[in-house]
């Protein structure tokens, strides 16, 4: 068993558009022994306004953003691809890994054309988190760690306070590899001072796993933070999963309620307690490896209740439904979907995914032969975007200034109140926000702006040459 212990600085906390500028590694054996590192940074997407904080925050120069030096984002993700695929087998973790960093790779590899975008989950990887791995120890080892807790006397699990507090003084917070080497630190404490719950949330990896045990319809304890508050454990057990998600299961809390009065509850009675707060029902993604522990002290009477459910199958199925009803359908969209935000719109063909390997391996005026036989939408628009990108001299004249017009509609989006990326214009409006109160350094803040102006000019000036 290996550890692949990662962690990524970007443009900003959008994955789907943002993208990483630095990926720093490290691969271990079981007991966190070295095996190979890797700190690898790339270029700026020409598309991609970079939020000023997080450039403030990582500490990555404005000058480093177009380093031709450095590799393009497309070049990145290949050499991305190719050390997972290198260093496969192994658990790839990091500190809040699953929620960001691990959206952030499956983006990257989308955008660019990666057959595989969830290459650290296949060929017998897997996935792990510290910062949930941090919650549980709270819960179930209060004094395992030292917890850094805010002015308000609230615990944080932030990995730059809780590091240092803990011993590792030579923390660079904000860099990459320290942030690596902090979340190592870290792991060795728990399975250190903890084995058992290490090896049981460790367990956890496996979706298989974490089925058979709800399957069983045994009281279980959820450990789960909430609204920002203190990680705290639910007693429960299964009671369904969603219909249109089977990686998404509900979790009864038996210490919340008695389901005997639920369970030949009419429907509206039933949708009117699963509204109730607090809530009755957890939701478990069982492939993004839950805190789900065998509970330290269970009663008589949650016993009952968990078997109450699990002889009660026709309940279960009402659950479901009111779950699914409750949910209703989504809101139709005011505008299109973006490219980016179409990463789950269904699966690649077989002949598409043979020609993103060609595409990967082919010089660039056979990938714009590939890209026009992409049978999938998605593939070719971001296929035309990479070649506009990065072999600017194969397009013609007319689809140059197209690609021009779309990326100054996209840094100025003229169309959307409210777009999910970075413009000129917030960019802007965010510098004027941390002159006004920020920690950082006014030098380091008024830099950023000049490169920002100087965007803004190139732009300026590739309209005028267009009309």
């Amino acid at each position: 068993m290996k550890f692949a212990f990662f962690d990524l600085e970007t443009t900003g906390i959008s994955p789907a558009f943002d993208h990483p500028l630095q990926f720093a590694a490290i691969l271990t054996d079981a007991e966190f022994r070295e095996i190979e590192r890797v700190n690898l940074r790339c270029r700026l997407a020409p598309h991609v306004i970079p939020t000023p904080q997080a450039l403030a925050v990582t500490g990555v120069r404005p000058h480093q953003l177009l380093d031709p030096e450095l590799p393009s984002p497309f070049e990145f993700a290949q050499e991305l691809s190719g050390l997972v695929s290198r260093w496969t087998p192994a658990i790839w973790t990091g500190f809040n890994s699953i929620r960001f960093d691990e959206e952030m790779l499956r983006q990257m590899f989308y955008q660019n054309l990666q057959a595989e975008i969830f290459a650290t989950q296949f060929n017998g990887n897997t996935r792990f988190d510290i910062m949930t791995a941090a919650f549980a120890a709270f819960h179930r080892h209060p004094d395992l760690f030292k917890w850094p807790v805010d002015d308000t006397g609230r615990v944080r699990f932030k990995l730059d306070r809780l590091a240092p507090l803990n011993g590792f003084e030579a923390h660079n917070a904000h860099d990459a590899l320290g942030d690596v080497e902090a979340t190592i630190h870290i792991a060795q404490l728990i399975a250190r001072r903890a084995p058992s719950l290490w090896a049981e949330l460790l367990a956890n990896r496996d979706k298989a796993h974490v089925q058979a045990r709800l399957e069983q319809f045994a009281p279980l304890e959820l450990v789960a933070r909430f609204s920002g508050g203190p990680p705290q454990g639910i007693t429960g057990c299964l009671c369904g999963y969603a219909e249109q998600n089977p990686n998404q299961a509900f979790f009864f809390d038996v210490a919340a309620t008695d389901p005997a009065g639920l369970i030949k509850a009419t429907a509206e009675e039933l949708s009117a307690a699963l509204e109730a707060q607090p809530s009755l029902i957890r939701f478990i993604t069982v492939n993004k490896v839950p805190i789900l522990l065998d509970p330290v002290a269970v009663t008589d009477e949650q016993r009952r209740r968990v078997r109450l459910i699990a002889e009660a199958p026709e309940f279960r199925r009402r659950v479901v439904a009111a779950m699914a009803a409750r949910k209703g359908s989504p809101p139709a969209p005011e505008l299109p979907m973006q490219v980016e935000q179409q990463i789950f719109n269904g699966f690649y063909s077989w002949s598409d995914k043979a020609l993103l390997k060609e595409f990967q391996a082919a010089d660039w005026p056979r990938r714009q032969e590939i890209v026009a036989s992409f049978v999938d939408a998605r593939l070719r628009q971001l296929g035309r975007r990479l070649v506009a990108s990065y072999a600017p001299a194969l397009l013609s004249d007319e689809e140059r200034g197209q690609f021009a017009i779309w990326r100054r509609e996209r840094w100025h989006a003229p169309d959307q109140a409210e777009p999910e990326w970075t413009t000129l214009d917030k960019a802007q409006q965010a510098i004027s926000e941390m002159k006004a109160s920020s920690p950082y350094d006014l030098a380091t803040i008024e830099e950023i702006e000049r490169f920002l102006s100087g965007l803004e000019a190139a732009v300026a000036e590739e309209g005028a040459i267009k009309r």
